[in-house]
């Protein structure tokens, strides 16, 4: 099975003991590429040099919603600059997080609307993180007219509607480990719904640790119960399905 991870976080605390063990498990596990998210001034660089010592891991790079109070006009200036590095592949994650509100909702709107601009001006994809938001996000990415580079509906919570509405805007759907919760009717009932081409997996680790696993830390390998789960929801073979969102990802970050 040869998978890839869309969303992951192996720069995060939670890895700083086993970074490079917790990378050649994913690779045990069928991982051959791992998209790494560097979200602020702490987590961007490290997510780069991460790239940069893995040739099979690449990078996006953005300001996450619940920081956009901290961001500041020269951080605009580097974000801008680091995006030109060749191994980040979109903007990412940006968007809106209503359920934490560290930000306040117009600071977030005015940070998201900027980044897709530099998105725009860089020809790069985006990666949108979106909690509680649903509304909002896609007013905004119709009204910043987001179809131009197209993006990922990372970790996806809305509605069937909202998921078309996006794919409409040139946007892929991403689902990771609530897919597999047992509870998790609304995603189970939407990934079957999705077209293939325009579905993705995602671990989002070391966070939303997929079934066996839950409650413990999420990792990229576990990505494969990810693609296992969502295969037997579509009644199709987890090989096949991983293939499909494996050739899925490689040609949207174009890396075909």
């Amino acid at each position: 099975m040869k998978l890839f991870d869309t969303h992951a976080h192996l720069n995060a605390e939670q890895f700083l003991d086993d970074q490079d063990e917790v990378i050649r498990r994913a690779i045990e596990n069928g991982v051959s590429k791992i998209v790494n998210i560097g979200f602020n001034r702490e987590t961007i660089p490290t997510s780069i040099e991460l790239a940069e010592r893995y040739d099979f891991i690449y990078t996006a790079v953005g300001w996450h919603p619940q920081d956009a109070k901290d961001m500041l006009e020269e951080d605009f200036d580097w974000l801008r600059e680091l995006s030109k590095h060749e191994k980040v592949v979109a903007i990412g994650e940006i968007g809106l997080d209503y359920y934490w509100d560290t930000s306040p909702k117009e600071v977030q709107q005015e940070i998201f609307r900027r980044q897709i601009s530099l998105a725009k001006e860089l020809k790069l994809p985006i990666i949108i993180h979106d909690r509680e938001a649903h509304q909002d996000i896609v007013s905004i990415l119709r009204e910043e007219n987001a179809s131009e580079v197209g993006g990922i509906m990372h970790c996806f919570s809305g509605s069937l509607e909202m998921a078309k509405e996006c794919m409409e805007m040139n946007f892929m759907i991403s689902f990771g480990g609530p897919v597999t919760f047992k509870n998790a009717k609304k995603p189970k009932e939407i990934v079957k719904q999705i077209p293939l081409d325009r579905l993705l997996i995602e671990t989002d680790c070391p966070y939303l640790t997929p079934e066996p696993f839950r409650g413990k830390r999420n990792e990229s390998g576990y990505v494969r119960y990810v693609a296992e789960a969502i295969a037997e929801l579509r009644g199709m073979d987890a090989e096949e399905l991983a293939e499909s969102t494996y050739q899925n990802a490689m040609k949207f970050f174009g890396l075909e």
